[in-house]
């Protein structure tokens, strides 16, 4: 039987415990509103499938598009990506990507990107989609639905400058996904 270990202090390591993911929607929302949006935060639970919340992030995008209001719509938390092909990327870039279709053609931006500046193996923090992405995948010739069943957001966004790259940040409070309307 194995005892337990007690763990050493190291002195070259130090561990602060500087935000949450509450506190980046807070610090997320606050930014909007800066920008003349009002903003509504869903959750700071966000746990789902990263296409299953680009799609009702586009769902409410496509709710609420015309109101005359500016709108920022925002999910903090981690989502999911269960891969079924061999291309790149990372949940927040997938969940841009999948929320494509339901935003065409909207006066609408989503961005979802990851607080610590990495998504999934790539070098970008997440990635952006609005009204025009999906037409301007498709006059490139990416099929958004065949480049989500490879799991290859990072491609076919970085081919319509719907990457957002920061590097690494030094910290790591989950994600956020901003939906902008107006």
């Amino acid at each position: 039987m194995l005892g337990q270990e007690t763990p050493k202090k190291l002195s070259n390591v130090e561990t602060q415990i500087t935000g949450s993911v509450r506190q980046l929607c807070a610090a997320a929302a606050a930014a909007c509103e800066k920008l003349g949006y009002r903003p509504v935060l869903l959750t700071d639970r966000l746990d789902c499938e990263a296409r299953q919340a680009g799609r009702f992030l586009a769902d409410i995008a496509r709710t609420h598009a015309g109101s005359g209001e500016k709108l920022a719509y925002l999910a903090g938390g981690e989502t999911v990506v269960h891969l079924t092909g061999h291309g790149l990327g990372g949940r927040n870039q997938e969940l841009a990507l999948a929320a494509a279709p339901g935003l065409a053609g909207l006066d609408a931006a989503l961005f979802s990107v990851g607080s610590d500046g990495t998504d999934g193996p790539t070098d970008a923090a997440g990635g952006y989609a609005d009204g025009d992405t999906l037409a301007a995948l498709a006059a490139r010739g990416l099929d958004v639905h065949a480049v989500l069943a490879d799991n290859d957001a990072y491609h076919a966004l970085g081919a319509v400058d719907g990457l957002i790259l920061t590097g690494p940040t030094g910290t790591n409070v989950n994600d956020v996904a901003v939906l902008l309307l107006g």
